[in-house]
């Protein structure tokens, strides 16, 4: 009987005491984080293709 207890009182300090991030706002940082997610993701994948080309030179080099 606790247990319910203990889940009734988190969902009523869900519902009453907790402040939520309007939508908009929440909307706006989302597309920030997968605009910067993407960028970062473009730029490792340049830099692990840049490294594995001179990887490559290096190894037709001493071989």
């Amino acid at each position: 009987m606790a247990m319910i207890t203990y889940i009734k009182d988190a969902f009523s300090e869900l519902k009453n005491h907790v402040t939520w991030t309007p939508q908009s706002e929440l909307l706006r940082h989302t597309t920030v984080v997968v605009v910067f997610s993407i960028i970062f993701s473009l730029a490792i994948w340049g830099a692990d293709s840049l490294l594995s080309r001179v990887v490559k030179f290096y190894f037709q080099l001493i071989s």
